[in-house]
């Protein structure tokens, strides 16, 4: 199936202050038995209307990749930052490794933990 023909993939995540924030699904690595889960800003949606004029945003329109870890209970699943560094590292080299033909990644720039669903 050609996820561009349907359009990108998208999840809203809400974090700690209940700001909710679209991201696309870009990728996704079972490693482990354990599912991890690429995501960056989308573009599409309100977020960028709600951007101060000055142009000083929140960073979500940076397309900064984030990284986060699925996990299930009973029958949702629900997505949750990767606490362990090495762990967070092995995953998000792996990912950077597929994704390297569609992003851009800047050498040395650390990905951020976004807040929990």
């Amino acid at each position: 199936m050609d996820q561009e023909a349907y359009g990108p993939e998208l999840v809203t995540l809400v974090d700690d202050e209940g700001n909710e924030h679209e991201f696309e699904i870009v990728d996704t690595l079972d490693l482990n038995g354990q599912r991890y889960v690429a995501l960056v800003a989308s573009y599409a949606g309100p977020a960028l209307e709600e951007q101060p004029e000055d142009g000083e945003g929140d960073g979500e329109e940076d397309g900064e990749l984030v990284v986060l870890k699925a996990v299930t209970e009973g029958e949702e699943e629900f997505l949750e930052a990767i606490e362990e560094e090495a762990e967070f590292d092995e995953v998000a080299a792996l990912f950077m490794e597929r994704l390297e033909d569609d992003f851009d990644f800047i050498a040395g720039e650390e990905e951020e933990d976004l807040p929990e669903e």
